[in-house]
């Protein structure tokens, strides 16, 4: 199994390293993938630097399980304006494969026509620009291969519920349970 991380700079810390976290102790490969022309990607509190594994520009012909979109300012915002995301992402929720965005990242399907109709949550910031949605609210919504994610307080419930869909229940289980996570 593969997810794809989508990052740009400004990402927040939490919604990107708790999926790389939960991802690797299911033993899932996930690709850490800069969308600009560097590997070098910078959160948006200045907190860490990450080293990408490769760049967006390299992934053509990659097919993976799942893209997650972090969110974080101007990180989402990064994401959003980018053609290369908007056709990642897309090709992905075609093939019904599982996309998952959480915090200010939902804005990248609204920027895109992604997903239109379907059940969401997101940052009460960007709420407003989620026209065409159904706003659902809470912590976590799944609407099929769509999920979404209110914000960093439940990137552990995100991440186990992105693992829950690529991988079963089993996995979500023993992942969930070595984290101390109740289910």
């Amino acid at each position: 199994m593969k997810t794809l991380l989508l990052l740009a700079d400004g990402f927040e810390t939490i919604e990107a390293l708790t999926p790389i976290d939960v991802m690797t102790r299911a033993g899932i490969d996930i690709l850490k993938v800069s969308i600009s022309d560097s590997r070098r990607v910078v959160s948006s509190h200045g907190i860490v630097e990450l080293d990408a594994d490769i760049l967006l520009s390299q992934t053509d012909g990659i097919t993976a399980d799942a893209v997650i979109l972090p969110g974080g300012f101007p990180g989402y915002a990064n994401l959003a304006a980018s053609a290369a995301v908007g056709d990642t992402v897309r090709r992905h929720f075609d093939e019904s494969r599982t996309v998952a965005a959480i915090c200010g990242a939902p804005t990248v399907l609204a920027a895109n026509g992604i997903a239109i109709g379907r059940r969401i949550t997101c940052h009460t910031s960007v709420r407003e620009r989620m026209q065409g949605y159904i706003y659902q609210g809470g912590d976590v919504v799944q609407d099929g291969n769509l999920i979404t994610g209110a914000g960093a307080g439940v990137c552990v419930a995100f991440s186990l519920a992105v693992l829950r869909a690529i991988a079963g229940d089993d996995a979500f289980r023993r992942v969930a349970a070595g984290m101390e996570v109740a289910v």
